[in-house]
């Protein structure tokens, strides 16, 4: 099912919001140099960090705790026992051997798409065609129909429970005791087998007025699974399971804990199997170097989309003749791009000779001096004399 509704915008109303833009805009733009320039400080602090500790990491026994390794950054490998057993507390669920426990519920429930297609008008006006359609789905979160536009027609009720997660909280890995969360993200998720205790203890903690059935590994509320009305439930478990894991951090007592580098920086690596300290250093840094482009995309991103706010005003004036408008709207979107290219990759620049002086200085040099190398041979190459020739003219 779905309608459709046209609005339209006024010239005025448009302007107002270019005059927000205009505002909005350059705290944008200023957000993102900060943002850049904390990201390039992130990583380089972050390289050295885990530098130092690939320098200084000493790998030891998983199976006897040395009190000279006290405060030491260390590697261990080694069987996994998780501390206890991952429940449930609401609804009776545990998983024996597992370090987590992973409680997922679904709800049938109305879902709002809308898409719109907006046109220029005459007068530097907007008119907007929205189509709203409503689909039932089956979601983890409950979904605000208060927000619909016919929310009156598609209600969805408030879920009387939700997914959760249950971990140990600590395990043993040899002689050592490590974070039981942190054990958990390392293991592989498998289904839980609901016997029929189990199904009716959800039963009874539940408290539901609808039938309350097992399909193996799920657990349907509702009259009928094969036909889901709005409000049904679905629930199912999945354990966590961890054989073997690999911890770099610093030993304190039986347990190790966030190591702290020399410029402030805490190191606490992990990785499940057996994992050299050489691999697990690769891969960090390899992450680090992830993390850091992907802030760099978002910050160029974000300083783009300040830029364009900026000049929106621009092609909401020139809208009164609509062509107009939209070649100047595509001017200033040129013009945002440039600004982006300019400003973003000087400021990384600045942030590299702040944080990282003598490689950005020698990057520099080198292109000044690749640059000097290139102009000398074309001038060189401009200024050599063509071939002499001796020729005769007239009769001898």
């Amino acid at each position: 099912m779905s309608f459709t509704e046209t609005t339209t915008t006024s010239w005025f109303s448009r302007l107002k919001n270019g005059l927000a833009g205009l505002v909005i805009g350059p705290i944008l733009v200023i957000g993102m140099i900060w943002l850049l320039s904390w990201n390039e400080g992130r990583s380089v602090q972050t390289y050295r960090a885990l530098a130092e500790g690939a320098g200084i990491v000493v790998s030891l026994d998983s199976g006897t705790v040395d009190p000279a390794n006290e405060g030491k950054l260390v590697h261990i490998s080694g069987p996994v026992k998780p501390d206890g057993t991952p429940e449930d507390p609401a609804l009776g669920v545990s998983a024996e051997g597992a370090a987590g426990l992973n409680r997922k519920v679904e709800m049938y429930q109305w879902v709002e798409e809308k898409k719109s297609e907006t046109q220029k008008t005459l007068g530097g006006g907007e008119e907007t065609v929205t189509t709203y359609s409503y689909q039932k789905e089956w979601r983890p979160r409950r979904v605000n129909s208060s927000d619909f536009r016919q929310a009156d027609q598609h209600q969805n009720p408030d879920m009387p429970i939700e997914g959760e997660r249950f971990t140990v909280a600590t395990a043993a890995l040899g002689a050592f005791t490590v974070d039981g969360r942190t054990v958990a993200n390392l293991g592989t998720d498998s289904p839980v087998r609901l016997s029929p205790d189990v199904v009716a203890q959800v039963t009874s903690a539940l408290g539901s007025e609808k039938p309350v059935r097992a399909d193996g590994t799920t657990v349907y509320v509702s009259q009928n699974r094969q036909s889901p009305a709005i409000g049904d439930l679905r629930i199912s478990f999945s354990r966590e399971d961890i054989a073997e894991a690999s911890f770099v951090g610093a030993q304190k007592g039986v347990t190790i804990a966030g190591y702290k580098a020399s410029n402030g920086r805490e190191l606490l690596l992990s990785a499940a199997g057996r994992v050299t300290s050489a691999d697990m250093f690769d891969a960090a840094q390899s992450e680090n170097t992830l993390i850091t482009w992907l802030v760099r995309v978002g910050g160029l991103l974000g300083m783009f989309i300040g830029f364009a706010l900026m000049l929106s005003i621009l092609g909401i004036i020139a809208d009164v003749i609509p062509f107009v408008g939209s070649i100047v709207s595509f001017g200033t979107s040129i013009i945002a791009g440039i600004l982006t290219l300019l400003l973003g990759p000087l400021v990384i620049a600045i942030a590299w000779i702040a944080y990282r002086p003598v490689l950005a200085i020698t990057v520099i040099v080198i292109g000044i001096l690749s640059a000097a190398a290139v102009l000398y041979i074309r001038r060189k190459k401009a200024v050599v004399p063509p071939t002499g020739s001796t020729a005769t003219f007239g009769r001898t």
